[in-house]
């Protein structure tokens, strides 16, 4: 199986393209005017606490306050100690007798957000989702530092193994050198690309991370409210940390700026790898080279087609995404059921696809289309979950329901790709529907019947958009009829191309 990363980069723009076997799986996009601010660092200043939520605002600099949970507070006995002693008035023997102070809080402890929170207190924290829509940035005390390798965890003791590593020899190879190399009592996770690695190269990266983490404290002493303390890496460079393995073939640029700064990075994180990167010089864009601008294309409409001639629909609501599956043109060749199957199995695996290429996160509900026997319900059932697998977003899938309804939810960090590359509407905000030529003419005759006792002038003038104008001079002339005898008066009617169709506007004229 052929893995590559395709680049595009562009002073205003950055696509990066993750390909499988030439068939486009993910894609990120980063704009200098939007750019993601997902794991960056800030020192900020609390500015509303809400007990209700138990959640609070904190200023980090944007034009939006950012949000954090209770839970997403602290997660450590030391931490806790230091704020009771410093936003607490109470002596120390008070202090003493407080169950809270002796022991670790955790999430079974029910703290309340007004115990560890109070406007204009200074925290450093770290985005954990970027502004999604109309909600601020979700917000976390509990950071991280992601390296290549390593995963640094200062607010925490536990060392974790990455998942995708399955080998159990590996895995305790890995767990036994992170609690040998750590000099802090920091949190650790083995990243998927670790497997194999030395101990001296993930101890040289441990103590990368450790510095940078000293300098984001250093500067948090000092630093005003509110600030950035750390950027993360930039969308390519993201990438190449991310996803260029030795699974990975090849890595093609078509910037020769983006091209050196790749070389850079893996000349100090990766030196194996540089022989992997290309640079593209073509005449022909990058992304019409690998066939990558019709998926693109293809990944923001809401009906998708399967090759046997049914499709889904996407559809994204304020709450949820919904998706649903039908036949279309596919009639199969023995039964009923059997086509059915056949189709909702086409459509899992299409399903799989786009959610993890449109990076669709949150509540999803997928409607299948009904199976009799439960045995088959569960094979899709099933196929989902295996089709799920290659995506690196954490998911959760509850089995089919008798209605044919499969609830998951799949981890959201950022924008989807619809929300990012399109914009509501404007003609019809969003809604997805106009009103009908049909609708706008019985709403002209109601809007004329309503003010004709103010109408003094001897005609009438109605302008709209020309296709209104044809049917009413058509098919539903008996509408302009009807109100000229009503009226006594003559109605003018003039179509107006630059009108919105739904767009009209009745005036009175004392001559012609």
């Amino acid at each position: 199986m052929s893995k590559e990363l395709i680049i595009n980069a562009t002073d205003h723009e950055t696509r990066v393209a993750f390909v499988e076997n030439g068939i486009l799986q993910e894609l990120f996009i980063e704009r200098p005017a939007e750019c993601d601010i997902a794991s960056n660092i800030y020192k900020g200043r609390v500015v509303r606490v809400l007990p209700g939520m138990q959640a609070a605002f904190v200023d980090i600099g944007l034009d939006q306050a950012a949000f954090i949970y209770v839970t997403d507070v602290l997660n450590n006995y030391q931490e806790f100690e230091q704020l009771m002693q410093l936003s607490s008035e109470e002596d120390e023997d008070d202090l003493a007798k407080n169950d809270a102070r002796e022991r670790p809080p955790s999430l079974d402890q029910n703290f309340m957000i007004e115990e560890l929170l109070h406007e204009g207190q200074e925290i450093m924290v770290q985005v954990s989702k970027a502004p999604i829509g109309n909600k601020g940035a979700r917000i976390t005390s509990r950071i991280s530092l992601p390296g290549r390798l390593l995963v640094v965890m200062p607010t925490t003791e536990h060392i974790g193994i990455s998942r995708r590593i399955e080998d159990d020899n590996e895995r305790k190879r890995l767990k036994e050198t992170l609690t040998a190399i750590r000099s802090e009592n920091y949190g650790l996770i083995a990243r998927t690309a670790s497997e194999g690695i030395s101990k001296e190269k993930l101890e040289n990266e441990l103590s990368f991370l450790v510095s940078l983490l000293d300098e984001i404290q250093k500067k948090n002493a000092t630093a005003p409210v509110p600030s950035l303390l750390h950027k993360e890496l930039n969308v390519t460079l993201r990438a190449v940390r991310d996803l260029f393995t030795r699974e990975v073939d090849k890595l093609v640029i078509d910037q020769e700026f983006g091209y050196e700064e790749i070389l850079r990075f893996l000349e100090t994180f990766m030196p194996g790898l540089k022989n992997s990167v290309e640079l593209y010089e073509d005449s022909e864009p990058i992304f019409d080279a690998y066939n990558l601008e019709s998926e693109i294309s293809r990944a923001l409409k809401k009906k998708v087609w399967l090759k046997s001639g049914g499709y889904i629909v996407i559809e994204h609501t304020e709450a949820l995404v919904a998706i649903d599956i039908n036949t279309g043109r596919f009639v199969g060749k023995h039964n009923l059921e059997e086509t059915i199957v056949k189709t909702n199995l086409e459509a899992v695996k299409e399903i799989a696809y786009q959610i993890r290429l449109r990076d669709i996160g949150g509540l999803i509900i997928i409607d299948f289309i009904d199976m009799e026997k439960r045995s088959n319900r569960d094979r899709v059932f099933n196929a989902l979950k295996d089709a799920l697998k290659k995506d690196r977003s954490k998911t959760n899938v509850v089995p089919m329901s008798e209605l044919g309804l499969i609830e998951m939810t799949r981890k959201r960090t950022r924008e989807t790709i619809n929300r990012m590359l399109c914009e509501p509407c404007f003609y019809c905000e969003g809604e997805g529907y106009l009103q009908s030529k049909r609708t706008i003419c019985y709403n002209i005759y109601r809007d004329i019947r309503r003010d004709s006792d103010e109408m003094m002038g001897k005609y009438i003038t109605l302008k709209v958009y020309p296709s209104i104008a044809d049917l009413l001079l058509g098919e539903e002339q008996g509408v302009i009829e009807s109100l000229e005898r009503w009226l006594k008066k003559e109605i003018i009617i003039r179509p107006d191309p630059q009108f919105h169709l739904e767009q009209y506007e009745i005036y009175e004229m004392h001559s012609k």
